[in-house]
């Protein structure tokens, strides 16, 4: 089953995503993309004030080369993502894990994406314990 890691983080909402992008990178991956969301709706939807919400997009390249030597449609998941948004006066960190998503949907099965969802698992778990 696919679970969503959720966490409160108590401190303002830049230091939460320079954090999250610190602690990721030091846990083995390479951070590709941060993204705000609410920036965007605001410059292409003419949305203002949308609860901040940014994407933060990491590779691993270990653990992406381990997926893909599983199987290559692994790689329409890539790359992972973590987010950092607002909800009311609070700041949140998501993370789900694509690996686990990909024999969910049928892109691997579940007994040659085990290993890589363990190897995965234990990096992610790392920098979230750290958050």
């Amino acid at each position: 089953m696919v679970d969503i890691l959720k966490k409160e983080l108590i401190m303002d909402f830049d230091t939460a995503v320079k954090r999250v992008e610190k602690i990721v990178s030091e846990e083995g991956f390479n951070v590709m993309l941060i993204k705000s969301i609410d920036e965007i709706f605001k410059k292409k939807l003419g949305i203002k004030n949308y609860p901040k919400y940014t994407t933060i997009l990491a590779c691993g390249p270990q653990f992406a080369k381990a997926a893909l030597d599983v199987s290559k449609d692994v790689g329409l998941l890539f790359p992972c993502s973590f987010v950092v948004y607002e909800e009311g006066n609070k700041i949140f960190v998501s993370h789900t894990s694509i690996m686990k998503i990909a024999p969910e949907i049928g892109f691997a099965s579940y007994e040659d994406m085990k290993p890589v969802i363990e190897m995965t698992g234990k990096a992610v778990h790392a920098a979230w314990d750290r958050l």
